[in-house]
């Protein structure tokens, strides 16, 4: 295979950088760690269709990023699309809220298990954060639990120690407890009695650079009752799991009920909007929070996410999703086999995390990461990826020919992995 070149990428991102920070910020750009080397991949996208992009060169992709995760029923779905643009010729942005707003909450208490209200923003660390101040209005508590290397937005509040721009102010309310540990949460709760407001994490660890850990038996809902006991509100962060495993909720598939529950990515299938659901008790510390945005009553993305949803029930996605993420994650782990490869999947398989553990170092992984995307399949190095419901099985099998021979284009650049098969 014939590897990808980017001239017009490169062209662009030197562009870029004359007038943006960075160039490409966040986790989407190429100096975060996730496009190593960034020679390998492409910056600039040029349009977007099911499961593919084409980036600014013309180079087609099979997207396994999804654009880290809100396209979950493919690019520009027709039906969603068309929802959208019907919105769009009666309205977006305007003063009042439109009936798509309450129409689209109706639908949220009815299709999420503990949800008794829902309340919409724009992105997921708007709900995250307005999640925890719930929290503390409702229990007049200031101090928060999170779970070590979770993951839940860039508000100052979410980061650690050390971060630029970050007063130690900010975070001197936070408290960690490593996943899957309830005895550490037991001893917080006892070092700090009466003093705790909520508890926040992912429904299953989706840690960067580890292997992701789903939740030990029994472990949510002994979380729920230590809850219960102490007056600590349950907050689950299912912005990047929310309707891949369960369209009830990440916290209905594993067993357990939230306080409050945080979705966004893939809510309205690229459309920018989130949600926070909640139980009546904190309904009425939620109506007490001031909190709204200039664009958090647009139309147009409540119609989309209306059609998401109802299109994810029909085509019953999760488990359409769970099929595509065995047999792909499979097939990659065989075709490395193949190779005398160690590939490694953890996670929950329609957001799966792979690794190959035959080199502690990570490079051999990276380098085949690397050739991965020059032939066309987008992979980033150290970050969990996304199955969308456009992906067909002979996308699968071409992801699979790459895949091999992306290990064999590394195993000549590692002469000590020939003879291994």
């Amino acid at each position: 295979m014939e590897p990808n070149k980017y001239t017009n990428s490169r062209l662009l991102f030197e562009r870029a950088m004359k007038v943006i920070p960075a160039g490409v910020y966040g986790h989407l750009g190429p100096v975060e760690g996730s496009m190593i080397p960034p020679s390998a991949f492409p910056f600039f996208a040029r349009e977007a269709k099911g499961a593919y992009f084409w980036d600014v060169d013309g180079n087609r992709f099979i997207d396994y990023m999804c654009a880290y995760g809100p396209n979950i029923l493919g690019y520009r779905d027709d039906d969603v699309d068309q929802a959208a643009r019907a919105q769009g010729e009666l309205g977006d942005c305007v003063t009042l809220p439109s009936v798509k707003m309450v129409e689209f909450a109706e639908l949220l208490v009815d299709t999420v298990h503990s949800a008794d209200w829902a309340f919409f923003a724009k992105n997921g660390g708007d709900v995250t954060s307005f999640a925890l101040m719930i929290a503390r209005a409702a229990t007049g508590r200031n101090k928060a639990v999170l779970v070590n290397k979770g993951y839940h937005g860039v508000a100052a509040w979410t980061k650690l120690a050390g971060n630029s721009g970050i007063a130690p102010e900010e975070i001197a309310n936070n408290l960690y407890v490593d996943w899957n540990n309830i005895g550490q949460l037991e001893a917080l709760i006892s070092a700090y009695p009466g003093q705790i407001a909520c508890f926040i994490a992912s429904p299953y660890f989706q840690g960067n650079f580890v292997d992701n850990q789903l939740p030990e038996q029994e472990y949510w809902q002994k979380v729920r009752s230590l809850c219960t006991r102490h007056g600590i509100v349950l907050i689950i962060d299912d912005v990047r799991c929310g309707f891949r495993l369960d369209l009830a909720g990440s916290d209905h598939h594993y067993g357990f009920e939230a306080d409050l529950i945080c979705f966004c990515k893939a809510l309205a299938n690229g459309y920018n909007v989130s949600a926070l659901c909640g139980k009546d008790e904190l309904k009425s510390a939620a109506s007490s929070v001031f909190y709204t945005g200039s664009y958090w009553f647009s139309a147009v993305p409540f119609a989309a996410g209306i059609a998401t949803l109802n299109k994810l029930k029909a085509i019953q996605a999760p488990q359409r999703l769970q099929e595509l993420g065995s047999k792909l994650t499979s097939g990659l782990a065989g075709v490395a086999a193949g190779h005398g490869i160690d590939l490694r999947i953890s996670g929950e398989l329609p957001m799966w995390y792979m690794r190959i553990a035959n080199d502690p170092s990570q490079v051999l992984h990276q380098e085949w990461i690397a050739a991965c995307v020059q032939r066309g399949v987008f992979f980033t190095n150290h970050h969990n990826h996304f199955i969308n419901a456009a992906l067909t099985e002979e996308d699968i099998a071409f992801t699979l020919e790459v895949a091999d021979d992306a290990f064999r284009a590394v195993k000549k650049m590692h002469p000590e992995l020939e003879g291994v098969s």
